[in-house]
């Protein structure tokens, strides 16, 4: 009963903190899109690790007990979750201006593909008859939930195409990212995972900006791009990013890919509320099918 009790607990936190994220997508980074990608990026890591060292300063001290494959999985995950995967995601945004969510739903219908070859191969993470079940019901209810009954439209131009190569690498770096992440909290607290990933993906990112020479853009950051910035910071960024890390420690790396299945379907919900965009029925019916099989999985686990 207890263990059950920490499976729900951490599939609703995980469920939670993909929620945060379709609430970034929807309606806090398009306010940003007056900005360079690589500069978004590294703020948005760089605001709430600057807040974090205020209150988790104590974290450095884990350091002196880093073995070198806590160094590797720590750079994997801000390499893979924080850096690369935010960048991709970001770009295919900012290449469909918004206007559809075909691109971010995609990233999360194949994420759980990589995730869980990924866990399987990784973690060893054994594959279950009910899981592959309902796992699979999670995925295809997701598909219809964003495309109803047809195929993907990528016939709208070139940034099309490009956004949805985009998205696949996102699709990618977060699926390695949540199963790295998995591997990492073996080993370190949900806090101190945070902190470092937070904290080697500001590094990663501030090289990057360095060199592509972007650190000029804060000239031209808005009052209404820091609110943004600092509202994403403590959020949806590393708040939701708590949250993940501690249901994930409770939890399989391929369960918590399908419980991320929530971005997509929160996406919709707040681009009904936001932007006044209907579901069709074909789309509740998915949203639907998505819950119960979620649930189902966090019951049969």
């Amino acid at each position: 009963m207890k263990i059950k009790k920490e499976i729900i607990i951490g599939g609703v936190a995980v469920s939670l903190a993909a929620t945060l994220w379709g609430l970034d997508g929807i309606v806090l980074t398009p306010r940003l899109r007056n900005l360079d990608i690589g500069f978004v990026v590294f703020m948005v890591h760089c605001i709430p690790f600057l807040v974090m060292n205020v209150f988790l300063f104590r974290e450095y001290k884990h350091l002196k007990s880093f073995t070198t494959s806590d160094f590797i999985t720590t750079s994997l995950v801000a390499l893979f979750g924080g850096a690369l995967g935010t960048l991709a995601i970001v770009k295919a945004l900012f290449l469909m201006n918004f206007q559809s969510l075909t691109i971010v739903v995609l990233l999360q219908k194949m994420q759980p593909v990589f995730a869980i070859i990924l866990a399987v191969v990784l973690l060893r993470e054994k594959l279950q008859k009910n899981y592959l079940l309902w796992a699979t019901i999670a995925i295809l209810a997701g598909y219809f939930l964003t495309f109803g009954f047809a195929l993907p439209n990528l016939s709208t131009g070139s940034n099309t195409v490009y956004a949805a190569l985009y998205a696949l690498l996102a699709a990618f770096s977060f699926g390695s990212s949540t199963v790295l992440s998995k591997k990492l909290l073996n080993r370190l607290s949900f806090t101190t995972a945070t902190f470092y990933r937070y904290g080697f993906t500001v590094v990663f990112m501030g090289i990057f900006v360095a060199f592509t020479g972007k650190f000029s853009q804060i000239a031209i950051v808005t009052p209404a791009n820091w609110l943004i910035f600092f509202i994403i910071g403590i959020t949806t960024g590393s708040g939701a990013i708590f949250l993940f890390y501690f249901g994930l420690r409770k939890i399989k790396a391929m369960l918590a890919t399908i419980c991320e299945l929530f971005f997509p379907m929160s996406a919709i919900v707040f681009d009904y509320i936001f932007n006044q965009s209907r579901l069709s029925w074909e789309q509740w019916i998915g949203a639907v099918a998505m819950i119960f099989a979620i649930v189902r999985l966090n019951m049969s686990e």
